[in-house]
């Protein structure tokens, strides 16, 4: 599968595994455009959450290229990503639980640290919940809240493309039907948003654009809507 190189994030041939021998991911590919929603879908095990950790640094790819705003990030590490714009929300360990939501936030604007008091005011202004508990440690939160907060650190060095790992992994319905919402509504206010996610039809119908991942190499790709509406992906994702 080929994939235009004028993409904000161009994934060509990504090859990565964990260890010396093992190969996760073989021969991904993928885009994302300024202004979309994307998601990738697929059955556990199919090398979703390694893409995302591949594009933003923390796995190392042995193949192919990952392009960033035209900027070849290919042997970027982390930092070096963030440093072009990539925020990464992992779906475990995401918060410092000992810590307090304003120490989350403030040790997450390392890029800009003369920004940081700027920026946390703007996501207290955009999440009251976080104002309101800005000096509760971040363990005492529900889920829902903890996923919010979670997103704001990401959001701390005003990335140009935002990764979420299984945002609404263990919510409840209604916490991960408002984590949707606050998706939509960054993605409306211009944050282009790649995200892998269990709920995958729900996913699927806010996208832009999804792509399904199967043993670690592209299986579909097409508008979110279109393949959620899509009768095969509908029996795999809801077995019938």
């Amino acid at each position: 599968m080929s994939v235009g190189t004028g993409s904000l994030l161009t994934v060509e041939g990504v090859v990565a595994g964990y260890g010396a021998a093992e190969q996760i991911l073989k021969g991904t590919s993928l885009r994302v455009e300024a202004g979309e929603i994307v998601s990738i879908i697929g059955p556990n095990g199919a090398g979703k959450s390694t893409l995302l950790k591949t594009i933003a640094g923390l796995v190392a790819a042995r193949e192919g290229a990952i392009m960033l705003n035209g900027a070849d990030v290919t042997a970027e590490g982390a930092l070096g990503r963030a440093r072009h714009g990539i925020g990464f929300v992992p779906q475990e360990r995401n918060v410092f639980g000992a810590m307090t939501v304003a120490e989350n936030l403030d040790i997450s604007g390392f890029q800009e640290p003369a920004r940081v008091r700027e920026r946390s005011e703007a996501l207290y202004a955009r999440y009251p919940m976080l104002a309101a508990k800005r000096r509760a440690l971040a363990r005492t939160l529900s889920g829902g809240q903890r996923q919010i907060l979670a997103m704001a650190m990401g959001l701390m060095n005003a990335p140009t493309l935002l990764l979420l790992d299984e945002p609404t992994a263990g919510l409840s319905p209604k916490a991960a039907e408002e984590l949707f919402e606050a998706i939509m509504v960054l993605n409306r206010g211009g944050l282009p948003i790649l995200m892998v996610e269990q709920h995958a039809l729900e996913a699927l119908e806010i996208s832009t654009r999804g792509y399904v991942l199967v043993a670690g190499s592209n299986s579909r790709e097409g508008a979110g809507p279109a393949l959620a509406a899509d009768p095969e992906i509908r029996r795999l994702f809801l077995g019938g």
